[in-house]
């Protein structure tokens, strides 16, 4: 059984960023360097879309986000926009076959977490709600699950069994209560565009028991008891993912290797979605959603050696 880290990620550490012999100083350094070798990069197998605009962005260092004006490295972690130097029509963007909501943890650094990476890269399909602003979703638990180890937990094939299992006990009563809006406990971090009155409204059985929403905790594992036992998730179908090894370079100290990022757990669910679920063959729709984190891969990998610290 795989023990997933809700660990979240990101690009920079900023603290470290600001001050002399941060990342930010060595990564600059490496501008005349060469990028890590082929076998040294584990993600190198992705299709990614180019990676040239985050090369320069890099080269000319921090930029200010086109809506507060705060210096960041390639995006605002705040505001989910790229910055200045970073145009938003060189970012892939990437279609999700389901939506997504991911509930941070509100001590989680913002400027540490790759939630904001599904956020730019999907920006259609993923919504992020900070604890304890977070969606009633006991209504539509026939069509949610959750991402979530633990004793109940299925793998991502048996998803459709299980879910009809909450069609019997009760689903939607009626097509107005499968069609209403979740109640909101409190405003979420930002605008979520996915609504269709009818989309909850099925035409047969199958329909009826599809998995149309996902949910991602983005939190230290530390951190997870607080969210996982809220009221609010309490019943949702929990799913374990196959067991990955992250590539993440703020791993948690003494927890396994199987303890992933965010973006990643995010990945490697639509992966096995894709293929287990879905049926069909996996042809790297969903790789660019590793753009940013594949990028800070290599950069990071190369600071540490910069640093002599690997």
């Amino acid at each position: 059984q795989l023990t997933m880290s809700l660990n979240s990620s990101t690009l920079l550490n900023e603290e470290n960023a600001q001050g002399p012999g941060g990342d930010t100083e060595c990564l600059e350094s490496l501008e005349l360097q060469t990028p890590s070798s082929f076998q040294d990069n584990p993600l190198q197998q992705l299709q990614l879309a180019s990676q040239e605009v985050l090369e320069k962005a890099k080269k000319s260092g921090r930029s200010k986000c086109p809506r507060c004006n705060s210096s960041r490295m390639f995006y605002c972690y705040t505001c989910f926009v790229p910055v200045e130097t970073v145009p938003t029509k060189e970012i892939p963007t990437v279609k999700l076959p389901l939506k997504i909501d991911i509930i941070k943890h509100p001590n989680e650094t913002d400027g540490k977490s790759t939630a904001v990476h599904a956020k730019l890269l999907a920006p259609d399909d993923v919504t992020i709600y900070k604890y304890p602003c977070i969606p009633e979703y006991e209504e539509k638990r026939h069509e949610i699950a959750l991402i979530f180890p633990g004793p109940n937990s299925v793998s991502v094939k048996d998803i459709a069994f299980h879910l009809q299992k909450y069609t019997k006990k009760g689903g939607c009563g009626s097509d107005d209560d499968c069609s209403r809006e979740p109640l909101l406990k409190q405003a979420k971090i930002e605008p979520e565009e996915e609504k269709n009155p009818n989309e909850c409204i099925s035409s047969s059985r199958t329909e009826g028991t599809r998995l149309k929403k996902i949910i991602f905790i983005d939190s230290t594992w530390n951190q997870t008891n607080k969210i996982i036992t809220d009221e609010r998730l309490q019943g949702l179908l929990q799913i374990e993912l196959k067991t990955r090894k992250t590539c993440f370079w703020r791993h948690q100290k003494g927890k396994p290797d199987t303890y992933l990022s965010t973006i990643e757990a995010i990945y490697y669910f639509l992966v096995d979605y894709h293929q287990e679920v879905l049926k069909e063959n996996y042809k790297g729709q969903y790789d660019n959603l590793l753009f940013f984190f594949s990028f800070m891969h290599t950069l990071i990998k190369d600071a540490k050696c910069c640093a002599g610290k690997e």
